[in-house]
């Protein structure tokens, strides 16, 4: 039966219910104690625990992981009037600009100074210099040193906090460890690749016992991913890009893996679409690359690289939904999803996990031998 019918390709078609008190507010302790379905087969599932996925994965498969590391990009700030502003930093400019999302933007005039405040901390003036057409937001002058992620991230050590999604009302200071992964070192994401969030140091420590290899990619998450999809016609859908690095190291390990019959398995969607992306543009071989990338996976995408994937429960209507229903196809994975929510699995950033294994991917999904 061909999984696909014409409603995969509507944005409406991915829409579901989500009652409030599912999704979560904080995480579960230790980190690989969170809830996993498990999926068999083209039908199949059971209901198991992160820790669980060692015994699923097989000596000689590789995990490849996002080692992005979230900024403190959250920063509150008090214009001249004395009215409060909410940046959240996005990405360089040039010139040691960068691209701010504002809240309230509207009131935030070209050449303003405005002042950010930390205990501790002397103030920092920042001045508007622009509005920026792309995100609705205001392109800010930060410090001349602060020209990239790695030379502003002290500087948002000092002011900021980390940004967590507006869906999340509950913060605590300890999101500042919680919302990174175990092995977060490439500082330039605002949100965590949020499968990470379960691999904990003793379930790595496991996975290394067992053979398992992890190898690492860098996509800096930022805001398209979570902007919601507008396109009703999915044919249509193009996404905002996002600056990848897939390094010769890892191109060589994913490729000894498929050599010696080991699987390569996604943590999270950002891995996905790192390691799809990259291959795309390299028709279908994945190679080492730096720089931007923009790739949509939704059902009828063949993939090149990924042959499982672990990842958490998504927002109705999100471009990460697209790509799991690609990956298991449109109407299995919105069953999964209702039985989720019926069993009391915890959605997005902080919930519960689903485990997609080889065997579980559509056959005219899986790369080609």
């Amino acid at each position: 039966m061909n999984p696909f019918d014409s409603a995969d390709q509507w944005l409406s078609s991915y829409s579901f219910d989500l009652p409030e008190e599912r999704i979560a507010q904080r995480p579960i302790e230790p980190r690989h104690a969170a809830r996993l379905l498990m999926l068999e087969g083209d039908s199949g599932v059971r209901h198991q625990r992160v820790w669980d996925l060692a015994g699923e994965l097989q000596r000689g498969d590789v995990l490849v992981v996002n080692d992005t590391r979230v900024l403190r990009a959250r920063l509150v700030a008090h214009r001249a009037t004395g009215g409060a502003v909410e940046l959240l930093v996005l990405e360089p400019a040039g010139q040691a600009r960068w691209r701010c999302l504002a809240k309230p933007a509207k009131k935030l005039k070209p050449g303003e100074w405005i002042t950010v405040e930390a205990d501790g901390q002397p103030p920092l003036a920042l001045q508007v210099i622009e509005a920026d057409p792309e995100t609705g937001g205001r392109i800010l002058q930060f410090p001349a040193d602060c020209t990239d992620a790695a030379s502003m991230e002290p500087l948002l050590v000092r002011y900021g906090a980390i940004p967590l999604p507006p869906y999340i009302h509950v913060h605590a200071e300890s999101d500042n460890q919680r919302y990174q992964t175990r092995y977060a070192s490439q500082p330039g994401a605002v949100a965590a690749p949020t499968a990470g969030l379960h691999l904990s140091d003793e379930l790595l420590a496991e996975l290394h016992t067992r053979g398992i290899e992890l190898a690492r990619v860098t996509l800096h998450v930022g805001l398209g991913t979570f902007r919601p999809v507008e396109t009703e016609d999915l044919s249509q859908l193009q996404l905002h890009s996002e600056w990848v690095e897939v390094s010769e190291e890892l191109v060589a390990t994913v490729a000894a893996c498929r050599q010696r019959g080991g699987r390569v398995i996604a943590v999270g969607t950002t891995s996905v679409r790192s390691l799809e992306a990259v291959a795309s543009l390299h028709g279908g071989q994945l190679q080492p690359h730096r720089g931007p990338v923009n790739l949509v996976i939704q059902p009828g995408f063949r993939f090149a690289v990924v042959q499982g994937l672990l990842t958490n429960f998504h927002l109705p209507k999100s471009s990460l939904l697209l790509l799991v229903s690609a990956l298991i196809g449109r109407r299995r994975l919105l069953d999964l999803y209702a039985e989720a929510i019926a069993e009391g699995y915890r959605f997005f950033s902080y919930g519960d996990a689903m485990w997609i294994p080889p065997d579980a991917v559509l056959e005219q999904a899986k790369p080609r031998p």
